[in-house]
């Protein structure tokens, strides 16, 4: 069974994912560096689906299964190979 988002907040220092099975998830946006760097305008035109969390402005899509594993940014760990 999937857990779905119901609520997100984002601070300077971390974002902020209230789950519908109750759980709040904080996360570091150090994980995310396009929210890092993003202002709060940007940060703020998100979208909640039955996935995840996607900021089109940004090109960032974020999936809960990927917050409850742990898992940032995975786009950056290919960046050197080639």
């Amino acid at each position: 069974m999937s857990v779905s988002a119901k609520e997100l907040r984002i601070d300077d220092y971390a974002m902020w994912v209230e789950l519908e099975d109750g759980r709040t998830l904080g996360v570091p946006l150090a994980w995310f560096p396009r929210l890092l760097h993003a202002t709060p305008e940007q940060r703020n035109r998100y979208e909640i689906s039955a996935t995840g969390l996607h900021w089109d402005d940004l090109d960032e899509d974020i999936s809960v299964e990927g917050l409850l594993a742990g898992r940032g940014d995975m786009t950056a760990r290919h960046a050197h190979a080639a």
